[in-house]
């Protein structure tokens, strides 16, 4: 019985522990596959919008880019919650979307990528 209450209570607290930390340097090197279209570097554009200061900044306001009218529709602050969804499958998040990528499926490498994509001003 006493077993039964340490198994229960070990499993309860497993259950309580935060989702593992974000890891920006793995980020960093998730990141690769995205420095293809998109620069970390502010004005930048590539044939994705720069990045630099992406997370809070309103959906479709980098000056110079050419944004597709469902993304100039969407209307979201990037906050790391929106920015989630949309890299697990941009297509879906916004319809319409000119981004030809399927999307992040690793919710962990998902939010590496989102805590180097913090660091960037």
């Amino acid at each position: 019985m006493k077993a039964n209450i340490i198994t229960a209570a070990l499993a309860a607290m497993a259950l309580a522990a935060p989702a593992a930390a974000q890891d920006a340097k793995a980020g960093e090197k998730a990141f690769v596959q995205c420095k293809a279209c998109h620069s970390v570097v502010k004005g930048q554009n590539r044939i994705g919008p720069s990045l630099a200061g992406v997370v809070g900044r309103k959906s479709a306001s980098v000056a110079g880019f050419s944004y597709s009218a469902a993304m100039k529709a969407k209307g979201v602050s990037w906050t790391e919650a929106n920015l989630d969804t949309y890299l697990t499958k941009p297509a879906v998040y916004v319809k319409g979307t000119k981004m030809a990528f399927a999307g992040i499926a690793d919710a962990k490498k998902r939010k590496d990528v989102i805590a180097y994509l913090k660091t960037l001003k």
